[in-house]
């Protein structure tokens, strides 16, 4: 077992960080650059989001096709396969000049991307120390958060200035590069030990986790958070380039350094749920992310600034409990339980951009504000469900 402190420990976590930021850099490239590109293929804005769906929905397919190869494969060659294909989609982008072979090379990005996604934490599960794990992971869930910012980030500036081809061509290279860097740096496994057990019974019992109430329940209320939360700053991003405010791409892509505020509340999402218990905190965090929604629609940066800091708390609070509910709670194949929430996660990513930038083109932000609430309508009660089936739990037990 890698213990912490040691150069295979340092080695390792170096590999999974930079896998996992390049990962989240290539997942939301193309997010701040979705107002450019309405003007570039002539569309609609619901189409055009097409680009961002295609990716988490790609991501959301892949991930537990990709968990039950590694049972078999091992988890290292499909991290390091996953990495290698992410440039090759990344370069084959660069001869599209049309929106929707463009859609379509996003979709197998995702696909791509949901091979490291799926694994990283199972390689680290069966590789390192049980402390070693609590740390490591740690780095990794920070690691996820930065290249999910610096993806946007430099996704807006880079392909404001030079075009996104240009910045897609970098990112490839950049990826290829890392690629190579983590083949060389990432411990061989020593711990893992092939299944045996057939496809179909462990499809069987990973789907049996959605006949369980209070694991599905829970993985709707991260697919209908993340819905929300994701294509909330997607909406923002259209609204500030467009009158009166008319800024810079470039200059709107910054607005996802207020994901910082959900880095904050996942690490206090621990001490709460220990305290208060989980069900409360996902209530407190759908509340604090209402409240941000009303806040943003005031005309003023400020105001923006100040209600994206409040969704992002909120919505973040959410994802830890309802992703930590969902591993505490199934009592068997964990791995597949919490890939299966991510499958909702990022679907909820993928189908609810549509649905806001809907409601954005047919009311602008008090449009947004009607359709968010009737998604948080959905989330509450998923959670009264939720509260009652753990009250049913414990009347049964008694």
């Amino acid at each position: 077992m890698i213990e912490p402190g040691t150069p295979e420990y340092r080695s390792a976590t170096r590999a999974l960080a930079l896998g996992s930021l390049l990962v989240f850099a290539n997942l939301y490239l193309f997010q701040p650059l979705l107002p450019t590109l309405v003007q570039q293929f002539a569309m609609p804005a619901t189409a055009v989001n097409g680009i961002h769906a295609a990716t988490t929905l790609g991501l959301a397919i892949g991930l537990l096709p990709w968990a039950l190869v590694s049972e078999r494969w091992g988890r290292r060659p499909v991290l390091l396969l996953s990495l290698i294909l992410i440039p090759l989609v990344g370069l084959a982008q660069l001869g599209v000049t049309a929106l929707w072979p463009l859609i379509l090379l996003r979709l197998l990005m995702g696909v791509a991307l949901a091979g490291f996604v799926a694994v990283a934490v199972a390689y680290m599960a069966e590789e390192f120390s049980p402390v070693a794990l609590a740390l490591a992971v740690g780095a990794y869930v920070a690691a996820n958060s930065l290249g999910g910012i610096l993806g946007r980030i430099y996704g807006g500036f880079v392909g404001d200035s030079l075009g996104w081809k240009t910045a897609a061509l970098l990112l490839a290279l950049v990826t290829m590069a890392g690629a190579i860097w983590v083949w060389r740096a990432l411990p061989p496994a020593r711990g893992f030990v092939p299944s045996v057990a057939r496809w179909r019974s462990e499809v069987s019992t990973a789907l049996s986790h959605l006949m369980t109430p209070k694991l599905w329940l829970a993985m709707v209320i991260g697919g209908l958070n993340f819905a929300l939360f994701v294509n909330q700053f997607t909406v923002m991003g259209f609204r500030l380039v467009a009158p009166p405010h008319e800024l810079p791409v470039a200059v709107a892509s910054l607005i996802f350094l207020c994901y910082l505020s959900g880095t904050l509340t996942s690490r206090l999402s621990g001490p709460w749920s220990l305290r208060f218990g989980s069900l409360s905190g996902m209530a407190l965090g759908t509340v604090i992310a209402m409240i941000g929604v009303v806040v943003a629609r005031l005309e003023l940066l400020w105001a923006m600034v100040l209600g994206l800091l409040l969704i992002s708390a909120g919505a973040f609070l959410v994802h830890a409990l309802a992703y930590g509910w969902v591993s505490q709670h199934a009592e068997k194949a964990k791995a597949s339980a919490t890939a299966l929430y991510l499958v909702h996660y990022y679907l909820g990513a993928s189908l609810g951009g549509f649905w806001l930038l809907y409601c954005f083109e047919q009311g602008n932000w008090d449009g947004v504000m009607g359709g968010s609430a009737l998604l948080y309508a959905l989330q509450f009660m998923a959670l009264a469900g939720l509260y009652k089936r753990r009250t049913t739990v414990v009347a049964e037990a008694v």
